[in-house]
């Protein structure tokens, strides 16, 4: 790629924060799989059962799907009806990109950030633990939803960049991901 169709170095750390992210995350699958594979021979072989373990099943799942999804969005991972967006040029896709992440995405986050502050605020106020007596900390998990938002907002920033990069003529267009597989 010759120097003007470089990334600006804003996008590109901000595209480096959310890949370290997701591909820290993802490594969590991987823990998970191993804790339910133990919980279900310490149930079904030793008779074992443990509440702490099977909570923190959840807890990995919920930070799995809330802290990847700036990940998936990043590298265009999201469920798409593209009958048309395939189709379009470059500047087409960028233009609905953009108009996706001003009009959907960021109201919606914010929207998510407003109704779920105090839910969040609560949980810890009175440091919120399991009822069942399981992981102490179900102020945490719920504070998952915040931290969703805020990596979901510096990626929408990065695609908002990138997108006007696009439309400006200083980066190429890719074709979606999905299309590179055909």
């Amino acid at each position: 790629m010759n120097p003007a169709k470089r990334e600006p170095a804003l996008l590109a750390r901000l595209d480096a924060f959310t890949d370290l992210i997701g591909r820290s995350i993802a490594w969590l699958v991987i823990v998970m799989m191993v804790v339910q594979f133990a919980i279900v021979v310490m149930r079904y072989v030793f008779g074992i059962h443990s509440i702490v373990m099977q909570e923190s099943v959840m807890y990995m799942h919920a930070m799995v799907f809330m802290l990847a999804a700036a990940w998936t969005l990043r590298n265009d991972g999201h469920v798409r009806v593209d009958i048309f967006y395939r189709k379009l040029s470059a500047r087409g896709r960028a233009w609905i990109d953009l108009g996706g992440t001003l009009v959907l995405l960021i109201p919606v986050l914010v929207f998510i950030a407003l109704v779920s502050l105090g839910y969040v605020t609560s949980s810890w106020a009175i440091l919120e633990r399991s009822s069942d007596g399981g992981i102490p900390a179900v102020f945490l998990l719920k504070s998952l939803i915040l931290v969703m938002v805020a990596l979901l907002l510096i990626q929408a920033i990065a695609q908002v960049i990138r997108q006007v990069l696009i439309l400006r003529g200083r980066l190429p267009g890719h074709p979606p991901s999905h299309e590179e597989a055909l």
